[in-house]
């Protein structure tokens, strides 16, 4: 059952310093031809019946109200449904909060990334700490109730208390869900070359576990549930679009550069903005590469990506060579069996990248 789509806006204010997502800089004009080409797309694809809605990018929230709302008038979107748009405090304000609440956005997830100025300006963020907290307020004050922050650490020369700092700050603002990643140094990033020059130095990998640790325990200490292996919800509030990707459950992926899988074919949308309107001017789907998922690939998918449900796993396969690796991650503290299902282990989740690679 088809029940989520995924809808790329591509556009920023500004790249990040650390960002490789398919993403640069317009203007109005080229935004307006980009969502009229989004409807064309989302017209190629069947009438499903949506459960979950995501906007992602990029920077969706530098859209207008009426086009969002013009985007999610072409979806048949059920009762009940999560509708989430990714927001940067500095591209919004509250009428453009209220615009898109009365689109049928019902979820946001706020790219916070920190809440020390230093690191913003060294992430490259157009927004201060003030801005930040300022547009999660105005989101409260015009009624949203699900909402999610976006935050990052083991920054270069950040500490283990800057982290500390941090969580206190986030759990004061009370958001239903939060999403805290490490730093990837992404090759072509301005951090990567920083990196290559000695500008910046990697953060140690035992400092790094020690910070994983603290948010973990903080989190857990003010009543969050650490459902996935970044990403932390009161009861009831899990990222439901997200769910649906690390349950490996197929979507529909629109938009330039997005991902989808449809059909037991994982796809990838053309990259380069005239190539992705040329194709839905000739009415085709825009799509740039496909991979049809086997059932080797479908299992290496399943574990990978259902492992990362910490409260839910994935229930175990009876072939051999995963019956191995099974035993062989149980014995040495990695996995655990949970009613009948595999769960990581505390001691799996720091690992859990080196636990990943021995399903591929």
């Amino acid at each position: 059952m088809i029940d989520a789509i995924y809808i790329h806006i591509p556009f920023c204010v500004k790249k990040c310093s650390y960002c490789d997502f398919l993403s640069f800089q317009s203007d109005e004009k080229t935004i307006e031809k980009y969502v009229e080409n989004l409807i064309k797309e989302i017209r190629l694809y069947p009438k499903y019946d949506y459960d979950t809605v995501y906007f992602g990018g990029g920077t969706p929230s530098l859209l207008k109200g009426e086009q969002i709302e013009r985007i999610l008038k072409e979806l048949n979107i059920k009762e009940n449904a999560e509708v989430t748009l990714e927001l940067n405090p500095k591209t919004a304000n509250s009428e453009k909060i209220k615009a898109f609440k009365k689109a049928g956005v019902n979820r946001l997830s706020i790219g916070i990334q920190s809440f020390n100025n230093k690191f913003l300006k060294k992430l490259g963020r157009i927004h201060n700490i003030e801005e930040g907290i300022e547009i999660y307020r105005e989101a409260r004050r015009i009624g949203f109730k699900n909402i999610s922050l976006d935050l990052m650490f083991s920054l270069p020369d950040e500490t283990i208390e800057d982290v500390k700092k941090d969580m206190k700050k986030l759990i004061e603002l009370n958001p239903e869900h939060f999403s805290i990643y490490s730093l990837i140094w992404e090759p072509g990033t301005e951090f990567y070359n920083k990196l290559e020059k000695g500008e910046y130095q990697e953060t140690d990998n035992d400092l790094e576990a020690d910070m994983y640790e603290y948010i973990i325990d903080y989190a857990k200490k003010n009543s969050y549930h650490h459902y996935e292996i970044s990403n932390f919800c009161k009861s009831g509030y899990e990222a439901r679009h997200n769910t649906k990707y690390w349950r490996n459950e197929e979507y529909v992926g629109v938009g330039l550069g997005a991902s989808g899988y449809l059909n037991g074919i994982r796809y990838k949308n053309q990259m380069k903005f005239n190539s992705y309107c040329d194709s839905i001017l000739i009415g085709e789907k825009p799509i740039l590469e496909k991979e049809v998922v086997d059932n080797v690939a479908l299992e290496e998918y399943r574990h990978i990506l259902g492992l990362r449900l910490l409260e839910e796993g994935i229930i175990p396969s009876d072939e051999e060579k995963y019956v191995k690796i099974y035993k062989e991650l149980e014995r040495d503290n990695f996995l655990k069996k949970v009613n009948g299902r595999y769960l990581l282990t505390e001691r799996g989740v720091f690992l859990a990248n080196n636990i990943f690679e021995k399903f591929i």
